[in-house]
This record gives C-alpha cells, structure tokens and sequence, in this order.
C-alpha cells in the first residue's frame, strides 16, 4: 500500500496557486490590508493620471469628462490610446477595437486569480474584478501566493482593497491633471511618462520567482518585441501574455 509521501507529488514541486484548497475569506480586513499595500503604487498610478488628465484635456475633453472616464473605465492605456485617437466626429469603431485589443491581456490576467475567486461569491469576485488594474492584480497575485500555507484565510478581498486605492488615486490625480493641465503643460517633461515604467519594474522584482520565472519571461519579452514589429497596434501586449502563459503551462506539464 503506497504511503501518502509517495502518491503526493512534493509541495515545493507544484505552483501553489493550483493545489491548495485552504479557504478563501473575503473580509474588512483583507480589503484594508490590500487598500494599505497599494497606496505606494497607487501614488505613482498617481503620476500617470495627471498625465492622462492633461492629455484629455488637450484632446478637448471637459474636467467631468475626463473624471467620469477614469472612474468607470479604470484602464490607463486604453484611456490614452481613446483620448489620442477623438477627434470630431468620434471614430468609435476604430477607438472600440483598438481599446479591446489592448485590454483582452486583463483575461489572463483573471484567468491567474481562478484558483482563489472560484472559491468567492460571483459578487465578490466579479465586483473585485471590476477594479483590476495591472499593479494591484501583480500585488494580489503575490499576496495569495504567499498566504495561507500555515492555516491562515487567503485575503480574498486584497483585489477589491488594493484597486480601490488603485481607482482613488486615478480619479483623483485625473481631476488634478485635467483641472491644472494649462499650467502643467507637457508632462513629458517632469518624466510623468516613465512612473509606470517604474513601478512595472518594482512589481517584476516582487513577482519574481528565481531561474524559473526566466522562461517565460523571456519568451513573452521577444515575442512582444516581435509581435510589436509585426503587427499593427498593440497587438503585442496580448501576444506576449499568451505565450508566457503557454510557456508555464508547458513548465508544469511537463
């Protein structure tokens, strides 16, 4: 008779986002604990809202317009690439499938939570995804993994806390760069255009899994960078996210 130490595949082996079962608690706390993480993030988000604030106004859009747009679409690239491509009369069309196009990468990106929000209610998950930005998803991927393996509940509602912070920070820093757009001029200048950069670079480090992450990395870096030369528009954000995911699938089947 096989012993439990020789049917079960050593834990260390396998991702520890698809076998464990512990419970997934949705609590104040957890939305707290996500809302207080993030606040450092959230202030360069900050930085890349001012920006698209300016921008939008520029592009002819009011302060309520734009505040309006930040605080339902909450997806900085597609607002950048919408207000780039107004003019009059609205090519809604060409603004539609492009905005699509650059945010299906937000699919895999859910796709990577599923192991934690199949245990959540639909309201919970669903309204927690709402807020999904690309910081606060890589926070919250860091935080479950790193969550309860010594009988501690996974925050369930890091998501939803974390992006809140995301959503304040964007609006409000939306509100600010619309309103005070004359006199911020161009924000290229003060480096507004590179705090996203930066803070993509510090989410990497914090994602960062040793030798094992460089596969699929790299995979998605060259691919991206191909797909960018090769394909018009954006194509290269989502090109490079499927072949990171295929890459890691690949890893652990194999």
């Amino acid at each position: 008779m096989s012993t439990r130490g020789e049917t079960e595949p050593n834990r260390e082996s396998r991702p520890a986002d698809a076998d464990d079962r512990t419970d997934v608690a949705f609590t104040l706390e957890g939305v707290r604990t996500g809302f207080l993480k993030c606040v450092p993030v959230a202030l360069g988000v900050g930085g890349y809202g001012i920006a698209f604030g300016v921008v939008a106004r520029q592009a002819g859009l009011s302060v309520a317009e734009a505040t309006l747009m930040s605080a339902t679409v909450v997806a900085g690239a597609a607002q950048l690439i919408a207000v780039e491509l107004w003019a009059d009369p609205i090519p809604v069309t060409t603004i539609l499938l492009t905005t699509v196009v650059v945010n299906l990468r937000y699919s895999l990106m859910g796709a990577a939570l599923q192991p934690w929000f199949d245990r959540l209610s639909p309201t919970q998950a669903y309204g927690s995804l709402f807020f999904m930005a690309d910081e606060n998803w890589a926070l919250t991927m860091s935080e479950l993994r790193s969550s309860p393996v010594d009988g501690r509940h996974a925050r369930g509602a890091f998501l939803l806390g974390s992006g809140l912070a995301i959503w304040v920070f964007w609006v409000g820093s939306t509100i600010l760069g619309a309103t005070a757009g004359g006199v911020i001029g161009d924000p290229d200048r003060y480096g507004l255009d590179f705090v996203l950069t930066a803070v993509f670079v510090a989410l990497a480090v914090e994602l960062w899994e040793g030798r094992s992450s460089l596969v699929p990395w790299l995979g998605a870096f060259l691919a991206a960078v191909v797909a960018e030369y090769v394909l018009p528009g954006r194509w290269y954000v989502l090109v490079g996210g499927i072949v990171a995911a295929g890459l890691e699938v690949m890893r652990y089947d194999g």
